[in-house]
């Protein structure tokens, strides 16, 4: 039986999935394990994207939560590093939030953050998964005043702009920014951050309905906000996902600055403040190439993990590391908040603008990007740790490290959280790593059954 808890919570399709019966399990457990040595009362924040499945799921969570003698606290739609940061902030014992990330309306997904901030172990998860699969066998069923109750936070998303703002002093007026909000979570809270600090912002995509989410916009489908900031004139352009925990950019001729390369101009702006701590940025192997040159070229040293913001996060406090993150936008200021959080990239990149006053096409030449081509296997999701167990596989991937030895590389991992296998290959020529990795992709789909 596969494992529950993937590299970012529990994510499915909703309403079949990722049930309502399952989300309040997953509330009772969580509850019980998170709170389990607490001699009072336990209090759990849950927050939401805007995707129409949330409130359902929220509510079964809620009801979960309380079912086991604890109390929650509901803030609606929030980032994802909202809740990270409030749950701090309130100094209440978990948080929750519901959300699928960048994935299309019909999925969520739940995560867990301690009271601390963080995403859990995969200890803490398995002991909430263990309870789970025991159908909750042993979790308290309080009767009478000793059952949880519900509070609603209508002010929580302002104390959150409020910290954003207070982490970086940046002033924006004269400014003009085109901001994609993917129909999620920062349709309100960056829009308002941005306009709070001067910027003339044009927002787009930024009225969610609730089947929106994601929808041909935000992080994912950039093509929009590229010609939009071309045809404003804008100085650059900022795009979040579902729910704002990561951030890719466009500078102003239109073209995408990925997460690489905003770490890059970031992590290079912060060692010649000296606030880069140990000088070293921390990545994944699924990070470019180039990345790591322009680190050797720039004296930051670059730590490597296995793909997961989680595992990012995990090796930055290991080793004392403020700055981290992944290719994708999922990029951690440690110093700021305990996970992704695509409004604080925002700000930090926008204060490199404005302190060397150079455009976003000059800051992002500090790095070279190789090219490297990404493509996805559909495959069961139980299949999705096996495919290595097929000879013909083994001998494709073989043949292509051996051709790319030396100058270049292939990597093939399956999603922590969708049914894929990602063949991703570096080398010198885009056309002949296309088509490598287009003809593997398809080998690994139609073998892997």
């Amino acid at each position: 039986m596969s494992r529950l808890f993937g590299t970012d919570g529990v994510r499915g399709v909703a309403n079949t999935e990722l049930t309502p019966l399952l989300a309040m399990q997953l509330g009772a457990a969580g509850a019980t394990v998170l709170t389990q040595e607490r001699s009072y009362r336990p209090t759990i924040m849950v927050g939401c994207d805007t995707r129409i499945s949330g409130d359902m799921l929220a509510n079964a969570m809620i009801a979960g939560i309380c079912s086991v003698g604890a109390n929650a606290v509901y803030a609606g739609v929030l980032p994802t590093p909202a809740i990270a940061y409030l749950t701090r902030k309130y100094k209440v014992d978990a948080g929750v939030v519901i959300s699928a990330s960048h994935n299309p309306v019909e999925f969520n997904g739940i995560k867990f953050f301690n009271g601390d901030g963080y995403k859990l172990s995969d200890e803490l998860e398995d002991q909430i998964e263990a309870l789970i699969r025991s159908g909750n066998k042993g979790v308290p069923a309080p009767t009478g005043s000793r059952v949880g109750k519900v509070k609603y936070r209508s002010d929580a998303r302002e104390e959150y702009i409020n910290h954003s703002i207070k982490q970086i002093n940046v002033d924006l007026r004269g400014m003009k920014l085109v901001v994609d909000c993917a129909e999620g979570a920062a349709y309100y809270t960056s829009v308002e951050t941005l306009r709070e600090l001067g910027a003339d912002v044009v927002a787009i995509h930024n009225n969610p309905d609730g089947t929106n989410i994601n929808s041909n916009c935000g992080s994912t489908h950039m093509e929009e906000l590229c010609a939009r900031v071309v045809m404003e004139k804008a100085e650059l352009g900022l795009a979040f996902d579902g729910d704002a925990d990561r951030l890719l950019a466009v500078d102003e001729n239109g073209k995408i600055v990925n997460g690489d390369e905003i770490m890059a101009i970031i992590g290079n702006y912060m060692k010649e403040k000296g606030t880069l701590k140990n000088n070293t940025i921390v990545v994944t192997v699924m990070t470019n190439l180039g990345f790591k040159l322009m680190g050797e070229k720039n004296g930051i040293h670059i730590e490597q993990t296995k793909v997961g913001d989680r595992y990012v996060l995990e090796r930055m406090r290991e080793i004392g590391a403020n700055l981290g993150g992944e290719q994708s936008g999922h990029i951690i200021f440690l110093d700021e908040n305990t996970t992704g959080d695509g409004l604080l990239s925002a700000l930090h990149l926008l204060e490199v603008v404005r302190s060397t006053e150079k455009k976003l096409s000059e800051l992002k030449a500090v790095m070279q990007i190789l090219p490297q081509a990404l493509y996805n296997a559909k495959v069961p999701v139980h299949e999705r740790e096996s495919y290595m167990e097929y000879p013909e596989i083994v001998e494709a991937i073989n043949a292509l490290e051996k051709k790319y030895a030396g100058e270049g590389r292939v990597l093939i991992r399956p999603s922590g959280t969708e049914p894929l296998i990602r063949v991703m290959i570096e080398g010198r020529d885009q056309a002949v790593i296309d088509e490598d990795a287009k003809a593997l992709a398809a080998l690994i789909e139609r073998t892997v059954l």
